[in-house]
């Protein structure tokens, strides 16, 4: 049976992709400061985990539920390891400054971060199907651009 995608899910599958390539180029600076590049090595991983779902996402009948596990997982595993990498200011990479001046909001964005990722993986341990996972999947790719909207330098 063909798949019917509407055009709000095909947008927010492009904006999930596009995210986990912005995350990608994350670390294709070469950063000096080990806090830095302990983020950026993150949250490139994170982007490289997206991508892998994110192909599946675009391609339903790719969908396999093992792989899709275990990258949801490991973002699950992996949500709360970059935060502590934001702790000094001078190591402000690509980070904007609202991460220091905006402290609460950018701890919020954080912990909505864990806590999407955490419902994925959820979703993920029971999914047959791609369906089964968009949606978590879609509050995740959300949460990357919500955080990066305030908290991370445009590139123009």
């Amino acid at each position: 049976m063909a798949q019917i995608h509407t055009n709000k899910s095909l947008k927010s599958i492009f904006g999930i992709t596009l995210m986990a390539a912005a995350l990608g180029m994350t670390a294709c600076s070469s950063p000096t400061d080990p806090d830095v590049k302990a983020r950026q090595d993150s949250m490139k991983s994170w982007g490289d985990a997206m991508g892998v779902m994110g192909d599946m996402a675009k391609a339903p009948d790719t969908f396999d539920a093992e792989v899709f596990q275990e990258q949801a997982a490991f973002l699950a595993e992996d949500a709360a390891t970059p935060w502590s990498h934001f702790a000094n200011q001078e190591a402000a990479g690509n980070a904007t400054e609202a991460v220091w001046s905006n402290v609460d909001g950018f701890r919020a964005e954080a912990e909505n971060f864990e806590k999407v990722t955490a419902e994925l993986n959820a979703a993920a341990q029971t999914a047959t199907s791609i369906d089964d996972v968009m949606p978590a999947f879609s509050q995740v790719g959300e949460s990357c651009k919500s955080c990066h909207t305030e908290f991370r330098v445009k590139n123009d």
